[in-house]
C-alpha cells in the first residue's frame, strides 16, 4: 500500500488558481489525483488547469465565490458531477488589508474575516455530505503563522488565522466519527503575489524575515506540495486536528 498515492482521489482547491493553493494542486496532481480549481479569475482558472493537466492530472475549473453559500455548493456540486465523488478539499481562498488596527472600516474588517474564515465554513458544509458518502474524507485549510504570533499591521487577518486553527480543530473533532480528518497548515512568509505587495507596504520587511528563518530563504508555494499529499493521503488517517506550521523554521525563532 502506498500511504501517499491519491489516484482515484478528488480534490478541490479554493483559491487554487496560483501561488499556495496552486503549489498544492500540482502535489496532489503528481500523485494522482484528479482537481477541480475555484478561483474568481477565469483566466487565472484556466491557465492552472492547462498546466495541471501538462503533469498528467484531470483537472477542470470553475468560477465561484467562496465567500457566497451558494457558490460553495455549486462547487461541490461540479465537482461531483464532473469526477463522481469529493475526497479532499483545501480551503486555500484568502485575502489581507493591512493597516493599523484602529484604521480598519467594519467593512475591510468583513472583507477579510469572510474570505479567509467564514468561507472555509462554508466550503467544509458543503463538501461534508459528499465527503460522508465517500466514506470519509480529508479537509486542509490554510492558516497562518500569524496564528501563533501577532504583527501591528494585520489585526483581520491574524484573527481570520487563528479562526481558521480553532475552526480546524472543531470540525476534527465533530466529523471524526464520519472518518474526515480536519487539519491547518500555517504558511510561513512565502513568495506570493500577497507578500510582494506586502514588502512594497511594510519597511525593511524582506531582510527581517531573511534574518529570523533559520532555512535563509522565504517560502516558495511548492513548498507546499508535499504537506497537502501528506494529509490528503492514508499517510495522515489518524492526524487530525493539528496545525503544521510550514515556514522554514521562522515561527521557532525567540
Amino acid at each position: 500500500m502506498n500511504l501517499f498515492d491519491l489516484t482515484g482521489r478528488v480534490a478541490v482547491v479554493t483559491g487554487g488558481n496560483g501561488g499556495i493553493g496552486l503549489g498544492m494542486a500540482r502535489g496532489l496532481a503528481g500523485a494522482g489525483a484528479a482537481l477541480l480549481i475555484a478561483g474568481r479569475n477565469e483566466k487565472k482558472n484556466a491557465a492552472a488547469v492547462t498546466e495541471l493537466r501538462g503533469l498528467g492530472a484531470r483537472a477542470e475549473a470553475i468560477v465561484a465565490d467562496v465567500t457566497v453559500e451558494t457558490d460553495c455548493r455549486s462547487m461541490v456540486r461540479t465537482a461531483t458531477q464532473k469526477f463522481g465523488r469529493l475526497d479532499i478539499l483545501i480551503n486555500n481562498a484568502g485575502t489581507n488589508i493591512r493597516k493599523p488596527a484602529q484604521d480598519y472600516s467594519l467593512a475591510e474588517w468583513h472583507a477579510v474575516l469572510d474570505t479567509n474564515l467564514t468561507s472555509a465554513y462554508l466550503c467544509a458544509q458543503a463538501a461534508y455530505p459528499e465527503m460522508v458518502r465517500s466514506g470519509g474524507g480529508k479537509i486542509i485549510n490554510i492558516g497562518s503563522m500569524l496564528s501563533i504570533f501577532g504583527v501591528s499591521f494585520a489585526a483581520a487577518y491574524a484573527a481570520s488565522k487563528g479562526g481558521i486553527v480553532q475552526l480546524s480543530k472543531a470540525l476534527a473533532t465533530a466529523w471524526a466519527r464520519d472518518n474526515i480528518q480536519v487539519n491547518a497548515v500555517l504558511p510561513g512568509w512565502i513568495d506570493t503575489d500577497l507578500t510582494r505587495k506586502a514588502r512594497k507596504q511594510v519597511p525593511e520587511l524582506h531582510d527581517r524575515v531573511l534574518a529570523r528563518t533559520p532555512a535563509g530563504r522565504w517560502g516558495l508555494p511548492d513548498d507546499h506540495a508535499g504537506i497537502a499529499v501528506f494529509l490528503a493521503g492514508k499517510a495522515s488517517d489518524f492526524v487530525t486536528g493539528t496545525a503544521i506550521p510550514v515556514d522554514g523554521g521562522y515561527s521557532i525563532q525567540g
